[in-house]
């Protein structure tokens, strides 16, 4: 497995712009049924990969996780983006956002192998 980090510039540029449809679009649609489920929404899509990380990743890891956990962080933003984009927009808003996650999830498979050969936290 390679033990470098691969050059993500492109898959980290549409891993954000998909982050952000999901920070957005997330809260949007909960928010018609509880403005704490939105707000929750907001916390858990931005708190959780800010606080679990896997070490080479990020320049600053506040608690380590495995290359797998990571991947499945990443999986909960693209998923959020996807079906809340679905939910709370119509349809000319929707598929550019369900477009741009695919998209993210095409150029991650590089960092994804690389993660998966993270598993351990050390190193």
């Amino acid at each position: 497995m390679a033990s470098i980090r691969p050059d993500d510039r492109a898959a980290s540029a549409l891993r954000f712009a998909t982050e952000l449809v999901a920070w957005v679009a997330t809260p949007w649609a909960l928010a018609g049924h509880s403005w704490l489920l939105a707000a929750l929404s907001v916390v858990a899509l931005i708190g959780l990969p800010t606080l679990f990380s896997t070490p080479g990743d990020k320049a600053n890891v506040i608690i380590a996780v495995p290359g797998w956990a990571t991947i499945l962080l990443v999986l909960l933003q693209l998923a959020a983006a996807v079906v809340s984009s679905w939910l709370a927009w119509p349809p000319g808003a929707a598929v550019p956002a369900t477009l741009l996650a695919g998209a993210t999830l095409v150029t991650e498979r590089q960092r994804w192998q690389w993660l998966v050969s993270r598993n351990r936290l050390a190193g």
